[in-house]
């Protein structure tokens, strides 16, 4: 790793960080738009463990929302058949709905805002991390995203070891 990254290395480390928004004006903007600008820029350190880093980040976060729809599957799964029912119940005894019948719909209320909840707080997670590699990229420093998975292998805890025993 280059001791001071240029400006123009500064600005597309940056730059690689922010481009993960582009998810929200087309579908895996977060990736490709990136991966786009690492790979066309990999031969410079500085940019390629920038790179590496945004790449593995985004790759976590859609683990990790995977993983939020995964445990909420059979959750769903046991509400659906209440809710079958509760909507059979309501079609029988439309001029009369009773108490029983809104607390079976509690329990979509409940998964429901446990889900947006997590995944709200997904979103400002990731929205915190990644303006903060942005900031560290632009001022030419290293950064590593918290709980990120190492899909691809980045040379950031080698660096730092190497400056330790120096």
């Amino acid at each position: 790793m280059e001791p001071n990254p240029s400006e123009n290395q500064k600005q597309l480390g940056a730059l690689i960080h922010l481009s993960t928004f582009s998810k929200f004006f087309f579908p895996f903007g977060n990736f490709l738009v990136p991966l786009i600008l690492w790979s066309f820029n990999k031969d410079k350190s500085f940019v390629d463990e920038h790179g590496r880093q945004a790449i593995n980040f985004q790759l976590s976060i859609l683990v990790y929302s995977l993983v939020i729809g995964l445990i909420c599957i059979p959750f769903f799964l046991i509400f659906a058949t209440d809710f079958i029912s509760l909507v059979e119940a309501i079609e029988h005894t439309v001029d009369h709905v009773s108490v029983n019948n809104a607390t079976n719909l509690s329990g979509f209320v409940i998964l429901f805002s446990i889900v947006a909840l997590l995944l709200f707080g997904l979103f400002l997670f990731e929205l915190y991390a990644v303006i903060s590699a942005t900031m560290k990229a632009a001022r030419g420093e290293l950064y590593q995203y918290p709980l990120s998975i190492p899909f691809i292998k980045t040379n950031i805890k080698n660096q730092s070891t190497h400056e330790h025993s120096n």
